[in-house]
């Protein structure tokens, strides 16, 4: 974790939160407890962070500093909003492409996959805020700079996205094997967003239940799944190919 990019002391992470900075996570020292760690984690709720509990091991290896228990990480980046994301691709007059990633939580594929984004043309990678990976140095590094290019939403619930987006007349398509069509007989060259799901489960199956359309690739060898970040930059030139 990059110094510059993280908070120690439960102080500290309590002001910076409620300061509205972008909190990424918050790493906890297991069995830890006392009043300001109850501060701690009711500011937490209310601003809905992720947080997990650690050994005191690891909080030691992420600064050598006085944690009291408590270090923090602190995006590099700054959040869009949704709506906004939306309007402003809308008027812009570009035909809207945008991805959901419904709870990646690995921070490399993530930055694998706005790498592939900026280079296929996405408008906004839209993520939601609990269980989602963290933009941290290896995102940066990861995503080659990209992340810096590339419009990132953070919401309460991807349902709820999805439903916005319908509602602004995007097409919402899943990438799941849960389904015998084909992402080559998918009509992409419209306003669209791809939802990719997480590295162990998949789509949510409450997600999968209300998209427009659900897509798999072709498999033909015996491991039955590519990496997240493979599977998303295939659908993504598949779109690039639709719209060329």
């Amino acid at each position: 974790m990059e110094k510059e990019h993280q908070i120690f002391g439960i102080r500290a992470i309590i002001e910076a939160i409620q300061a509205g900075k972008e909190v990424d996570k918050v790493f906890i020292q297991k069995e830890i407890s006392g009043e300001l760690m109850k501060d701690l984690m009711k500011v937490m709720k209310r601003a809905n962070i992720n947080f997990s509990y650690v050994p005191v091991e690891k909080l030691n290896r992420l600064t050598p500093n006085n944690h009291q228990g408590a270090v923090a990480t602190i995006s590099p980046i700054g959040f869009i909003d949704l709506e906004h994301l939306v309007e402003s691709t809308i008027a812009s007059g570009s035909k809207p492409l945008f991805l959901i990633l419904d709870q990646i939580s690995d921070a490399r594929n993530f930055g694998a996959i706005i790498r592939t984004a900026e280079c296929t043309g996405v408008n906004g990678i839209i993520v939601q805020k609990a269980g989602s990976a963290p933009v941290n140095g290896d995102t940066v590094k990861t995503s080659a700079g990209a992340v810096f290019n590339v419009p990132i939403c953070k919401v309460e619930h991807i349902k709820d996205a999805i439903f916005y987006l319908q509602g602004s007349g995007i097409k919402t398509v899943a990438a799941t094997e849960k389904t015998d069509q084909n992402i080559y007989d998918i009509a992409l060259n419209e306003p669209v967003a791809i939802i990719m799901g997480s590295e162990d489960r998949g789509i949510n199956p409450s997600v999968l239940k209300i998209v427009d359309e659900k897509a798999k690739l072709p498999m033909f060898g015996t491991i039955g799944s590519l990496n997240v970040s493979v599977a998303c930059g295939a659908f993504l030139y598949e779109t690039v190919r639709q719209r060329s």
